[in-house]
């Protein structure tokens, strides 16, 4: 089922974390689209829900949001960036949910508060965070979120607090497929495409099960349609994941996101920061860190987070690397598209969940078993 078509204006956005040049694109409209891969379909379990109600994001006025977080208490104060701070809630119907009030400080916060409104009231797919309102209370501006209860990828990848247990193999691969699907709903089923133009550890959600969620879709763009092949924007985006191409010269496309993707996945591979000021120099880009290493399928394995502790499959490995690669293909045009790359990950998915149910059999001879978050 299509969905009415509604006009806005994708605006760029000043953000703590990101660099900005260039000029905006003018508006353009979006809906939803039935078109995607073979045998996929936007109603039900994959896609869009047909519930069109289940949807709809409510209004909420600023005083059931403060009641909701106890009058945005520290203590339930569960993030922060240049958006602004996250608290977690609990509604009057009980439901808990994440709500981020945004700074204000310039129009630019404003403007990225629509574009993500707008964003996620068209787009619904199982891989992408739901919002289930807003505030728009004098000049207050706030979001409502599902609450995703194990926080960010970032949170479990890097600087892990003694005794928490660090992401098997087989839950970096299940997290690495999931956000490629979100990232294929937004460039194959929305229409025109979504450019989602900041995929980041930091922005990719959990649940209780380890499913992962986009969400922050203020910097998203529509994507080019007809025989466009780009749409010019400024520059903006996390430092350590932005594309070349991008960067130098404000032309963005769907393959800007998909190295952005490669960058998530050395991370998941690694353990590493896409960007660490911390490291040594020559260490610091992981990118750059990363570039020997994929020269040479001996070198591989050296690459592997070592809190994975040799609980991994070096063929399963192998092929990881392999898609990252391709992903951070210094030219857009040699990097895959999302769907060839859905379909590699789920087959990994597949081979490791396989492998956990027969109790981690060896598939190349020099690999251990693999273990499971409880």
């Amino acid at each position: 089922m299509k969905k009415k078509m509604v006009c806005f204006y994708c605006m760029s956005v000043n953000r703590k974390d990101v660099r900005d040049f260039d000029e905006d694109m003018p508006s353009r409209s979006i809906k939803s689209s039935g078109k995607g891969r073979k045998g996929r379909s936007l109603g039900g379990k994959g896609g869009e829900s047909n519930n069109q109600k289940a949807n709809v994001a409510r209004s909420f006025t600023f005083k059931e949001l403060a009641l909701a977080t106890q009058n945005f208490r520290e203590a339930n104060l569960i993030g922060e960036g240049g958006f602004g701070s996250v608290y977690k809630g609990r509604l009057e119907s009980a439901l808990v949910v994440a709500i981020k009030q945004l700074n204000l400080d310039g129009l630019q916060g404003n403007q990225e508060f629509i574009v993500e409104v707008l964003m996620l009231s068209l787009l619904h797919h199982k891989n992408l965070v739901n919002l289930i309102g807003y505030c728009t209370d004098g000049d207050q501006r706030l979001l409502v979120y599902e609450f995703m209860p194990m926080g960010s990828l970032e949170n479990h990848l890097f600087d892990l607090e003694p005794g928490k247990k660090p992401l098997s193999w087989s839950t970096r691969l299940k997290i690495a497929a999931g956000a490629a699907h979100g990232l294929e709903y937004l460039h194959c089923e929305a229409n025109p495409p979504v450019i989602y133009r900041d995929l980041k550890s930091s922005n990719i959600l959990l649940d209780n099960d380890f499913n992962p969620k986009l969400s922050d879709f203020g910097l998203a763009k529509l994507g080019p349609v007809g025989e466009n092949t780009h749409v010019s924007t400024r520059v903006m985006g996390t430092y350590g994941y932005c594309a070349p191409e991008y960067a130098m010269s404000g032309k963005l496309t769907l393959k800007s996101d998909i190295y952005s993707l490669g960058v998530v996945l050395l991370e998941l591979i690694t353990g590493r920061k896409a960007y660490d000021s911390s490291r040594n120099p020559g260490e610091q880009n992981l990118v750059v860190w990363s570039r020997p290493f994929l020269k040479d399928r001996r070198k591989f394995v050296q690459m592997v987070d070592p809190l994975l502790n040799g609980q991994f499959f070096v063929r399963s490995l192998h092929h990881a690397v392999a898609i990252t690669a391709m992903c951070i293909q210094e030219q857009a045009n040699f990097r895959p598209i999302i769907s060839d790359i859905v379909v590699a990950l789920d087959y990994l998915v597949s081979q490791a969940e396989s492998s956990d149910s027969q109790g981690g059999g060896s598939q190349s001879g020099k690999q251990t078993n693999q273990h499971k978050e409880n």
